[in-house]
């Protein structure tokens, strides 16, 4: 799974999003559930909204990637861009 991957650009924007796309549409996680947000991936392009990488993220790691599970990722990923430290150890309880 390439969770650091996505990790880095959601928490550091590194790397640029259209490479992350790029490398995740390269090696696409085998999980039935992902295939929406791969096909997604591969119209949009560079263009993916952040959410939809929130909502891979949270699939990728077997959570529900509902509503609410999602705005509560994205406040959290703002936070942490923010320089919230405490934002960071959040990300990564709400994804284990």
């Amino acid at each position: 799974m390439e969770f650091e991957l996505i990790d880095g650009y959601l928490l550091d924007g590194r790397p640029a999003k259209a490479e992350v796309v790029r490398r995740l549409l390269a090696r696409p996680a085998p999980i039935e559930r992902a295939g929406a947000f791969y096909e997604g991936m591969r119209v949009l392009a560079g263009r993916t909204p952040d959410l939809s990488l929130m909502a891979l993220r949270l699939t990728l790691a077997g959570k529900p990637a509902d509503d609410a599970a999602v705005v509560r990722l994205r406040g959290i990923v703002e936070r942490a861009r923010g320089g919230d430290d405490g934002a960071r150890a959040a990300y990564h309880e709400e994804l284990h």
